[in-house]
């Protein structure tokens, strides 16, 4: 009877593979979001099998417009899969009853990511965008974003802009104590960009990054 239970246990693990559920907080482009969990924990998440235009290429930013309109702000949930060598936790997002890794390729928004894509829906999908060239199948010869890294090619003004507001996080977290998470909404009540991206990161206060970039009010942490 032991023996029976040890199998079935063994047997069933997928079933229970981890899972993370929160609200979507920022969308950095077309293949990777943050979800601030329910304890406040803002998640990294590299979304499985896919991968979108990087931002210097064609496509990149209007990748990433599609991503945000299925999942900015929108309570998700992350069906896990492993973790990256960067850190950050890859699996597949569902919004609603909608898979947004897949709805990606379909939109012609993203490639199927052969190296590391294990869903055959996946791949059919992709092969349908590409004939009804939707996104960025509409070009000629779309380069995959992975031969476009390999290439050694580098970004110039789409690089250099977020990386202020990165440094401004660093140099702020011993601050992050001095805030609490209030009733505040909305930028014109916020007294720093420091408290902004306090509401933001730990508050779920979605409203003042208005376009998912993870930069909150823009005015304040320019």
């Amino acid at each position: 009877m032991r023996l029976l239970t040890l199998i079935l246990c063994f047997c069933c693990a997928p079933i229970f593979a981890q899972q993370i559920s929160g609200q979507v907080i920022g969308v950095s482009d077309g293949d990777t979001a943050t979800v601030l969990t329910g304890d406040r924990k803002p998640v990294k998440i590299r979304l499985a099998q896919i991968d979108a235009p990087e931002k210097a290429q064609a496509f990149g930013e209007r990748s990433k417009q599609s991503l945000s309109e299925l999942i900015y702000g929108k309570n998700v949930t992350v069906e896990v899969e492993t973790t990256d060598k960067y850190g950050r936790t890859v699996g597949k997002i569902m919004v609603g009853g909608v898979d947004a890794n897949l709805e990606q390729i379909k939109r012609g928004m993203a490639w199927f990511y052969v190296q590391y894509g294990k869903d055959a829906k996946y791949r059919d999908a992709e092969t349908k965008a590409k004939l009804a060239k939707l996104g960025l199948w509409s070009e000629a010869n779309p380069t995959a974003p992975w031969e476009w890294r390999h290439s050694g090619k580098t970004t110039t003004t789409s690089n250099t802009s977020p990386s202020t507001p990165v440094h401004k996080q660093q140099s702020n977290t011993t601050n992050a104590s001095s805030f609490t998470c209030g009733s505040k909404r909305y930028c014109k009540e916020m007294s720093s960009c420091e408290e902004a991206k306090f509401y933001l990161q730990q508050c779920g206060a979605t409203k003042i990054d208005g376009d998912g970039d993870g930069v909150p009010c823009e005015k304040l942490c320019s």
